[in-house]
């Protein structure tokens, strides 16, 4: 059963693929910002996840993020996130990332609870809409 407060944590290991050289966002091997804001994703989902009816899972729709400190090559990042507020399937969480030495961001983060089976068969429609 989902409830406010519920908390979850997720960890990381800044590697090469993960700097914003890598990504696209920067120039330096530094922790990207799209990466931290896919660790906070991942926080919140698999925070969820296991209190869904079989066939349910969450989408993210939005996402406001602050990217405090860079993070070097070889370090762990570790994302916090809590469950704030459930408005029927819109689920809200406060999320909070850390490296071995500093907060290095903070955000919160909305997704919503869907039907896997009905959102995928939206989501292909579209290629039968090209099609035509």
């Amino acid at each position: 059963m989902l409830e406010v407060g519920m908390k979850h944590v997720v960890k990381e290991i800044v590697d090469k693929s993960k700097t914003a050289g890598a990504v696209g966002s920067g120039g330096l091997d530094v922790y990207a910002t799209p990466c931290m804001i896919a660790l906070m994703e991942k926080a919140c989902k698999e925070s969820v996840q296991p209190h869904l009816e079989e066939g349910k899972g969450t989408v993210g729709i939005s996402i406001s993020t602050n990217h405090k400190a860079a993070t070097p090559l070889g370090m762990e990042v570790r994302c916090d996130c809590e469950l704030v507020e459930i408005d029927r399937s819109r689920l809200v969480f406060k999320t909070k990332c850390y490296d071995e030495i500093d907060e290095i961001g903070e955000g919160m983060h909305e997704r919503f609870i869907i039907d896997n089976d009905k959102f995928l068969a939206n989501v292909n429609s579209k290629i039968e809409k090209v099609k035509k």
